[in-house]
């Protein structure tokens, strides 16, 4: 069979464009059952070492007026204890709390992971969101006592952990990250190239969680530019070595930058903003390449990564968010481009390059 040359080009450049990270998630750690449960506030609540023997027993998930509390609006605090033991080293890991009305932050040990909605006086509802939050392991208190407490908000008829399938989940495919950069990032809107600069002085910026879309974590409705900034370090192990840096997907375009310097983009954020979903740039997995000596060993870096959404959703929505070696980086998608996405049918696209 004779294939016109500049068709087969057009074929090649649609079946590369198409998505080819793969989630087959697992649930290693069953979360659905009695939680420790309290009505009120206090930021105490979210310790690991808080003493919450005498508080309540709920079930979750399900609505607490159906379990006594007919009629509360207002805040409260769910916690769990559970031991995570050494599997989970080196693992994607995602806390999935299904649906929760009306807003929630959730903490590991401690530690913010992530947050829906906005919580009073600024009060948005995200009732309707799904919350499922990447779980940074550094912390993780491997073979110890580990606490997941859940600030909520309910400002009217139903409130708490209402739904869903409550887990600790695995990715069974995730890419094998060197140094993960999930977790929280700064974020600004609005759009300024020195706002690229690793001296950017960025403490009034306000946190995100990474990955995530906007909408739900504070700026609802918004469309136009964004940057979000990240510091973090790298050993001179690994800084020495051919590294990728791994966005996920982002919606809708964007470019990125370590220490100032231009690293990779999708999209013409220079161009005609109007054609930003010309090419589904939204669904595209992000990987840019790092030059040598871009990366300082043993001292921190910057990344920053500047956004323009054009509709709807918008922002850093999906994972896996890092470092890897390229070497790693070229074998996963070798060994995933030869198999059809999971729970999705083959399609001429993958019998193409198969």
């Amino acid at each position: 069979m004779k294939i016109n040359s500049h068709l087969l080009v057009v074929i090649i450049i649609i079946g590369f464009g198409r998505s080819v990270y793969c989630q087959n998630w697992y649930r290693q750690i069953n979360l659905k059952g009695s939680w420790k449960f309290s009505i009120g506030d206090s930021k105490d609540w979210s310790k690991p070492d808080y003493d919450d023997s005498d508080w309540e027993r709920i079930k979750v998930p399900s609505p607490w007026e159906d379990q006594g509390y007919n009629g509360y609006d207002g805040y409260a605090w769910y916690r769990k204890h559970i031991e995570i033991s050494s599997w989970a080293k080196g693992k994607s890991l995602t806390l999935r709390l299904g649906r929760i009305d009306d807003v929630d932050e959730v903490y590991l040990n401690g530690e913010l992971i992530g947050q829906t909605g906005i919580f009073p006086p600024h009060y948005q509802s995200a009732y309707n969101a799904t919350r499922e939050y990447a779980v940074p392991e550094k912390y993780i208190r491997f073979g110890g006592d580990n606490v997941i407490a859940v600030r909520v908000y309910d400002g009217q008829l139903r409130g708490g952990i209402i739904d869903g399938d409550i887990g600790l989940y695995e990715n069974l495919d995730a890419m094998a990250i060197d140094v993960n950069l999930a977790g929280r990032w700064k974020f600004k809107t609005g759009d300024n190239m020195e706002w690229k600069n690793a001296n950017l002085d960025d403490n009034s910026w306000k946190p995100i969680t990474v990955p995530g879309f906007w909408e739900p974590q504070g700026w609802p409705n918004y469309d136009g530019f964004a940057w979000y900034r990240l510091k973090f370090w790298v050993s001179s192990e690994l800084a020495n070595k051919k590294l990728v840096l791994v966005l996920g997907k982002i919606d809708d375009i964007d470019e990125a930058f370590i220490n100032g310097e231009w690293v990779g983009a999708t999209g013409d954020l220079n161009g005609n903003l109007d054609d930003f979903n010309k090419y589904d740039q939204y669904k595209q997995f992000r990987g840019y390449w790092i030059s040598a000596g871009v990366l300082i060993p043993n001292k921190e870096n910057v990344i920053a990564v500047r956004v323009y959404d054009g509709y709807r959703d918008g922002g850093i929505y999906q994972g896996p968010i890092g470092l890897i070696e390229q070497s790693k980086y070229v074998q996963y998608f070798r060994i995933h481009r030869s198999q059809p996405l999971r729970n999705q049918s083959k399609n001429f696209w993958d019998w193409f390059f198969n």
